[in-house]
């Protein structure tokens, strides 16, 4: 298994495991795919980026994950009140990974955006985490 992939299946699990975000997206719209449109709401486990920290770090890779979220709404509102519970699901405890892999650490960011279909919201958080470990 990948770091990312690592990262994916603890992302997931942290989304669908808090439930004032599952109030807001059922977690069967918390899901992994590349097709449109999307179910609104949903939440889409986006693009990674992987940077390897070399021989400094420690051997740790630093993955940045976009969360997209999207919703059919006039305003933004809803995008940011799902995105807002994406944050917090982050900060509210520990996180396993699988395959031997260690989150040292994560953060996230945040944007807003009106899709140019004129109905949909978007959002997109991004997570950075640092991983060690899984054989590096």
């Amino acid at each position: 298994m990948s770091h990312n992939l690592a990262l994916q299946k603890a992302l997931r699990a942290v989304l669908i495991g808090r439930a004032e975000l599952v109030a807001l997206v059922p977690s069967g719209a918390i899901l992994d795919r590349n097709a449109r449109p999307n179910p609104s709401p949903s939440i889409i486990l986006g693009e990674t980026q992987e940077l390897d920290g070399g021989f400094a770090s420690g051997g740790s890779v630093e993955i940045f994950h976009t969360v997209h979220i999207w919703k059919q709404e006039p305003s933004l509102a809803g995008v940011r009140r799902i995105g807002w519970e994406i944050r917090q699901a982050l900060r509210a405890g520990r996180v396993q990974l699988e395959s031997g892999f260690h989150l040292v650490g994560w953060t996230s960011t945040a944007r807003y955006i009106r899709d140019p279909d004129g109905v949909t919201s978007h959002g997109i958080v991004t997570v950075a985490a640092t991983i060690t470990g899984g054989g590096l």
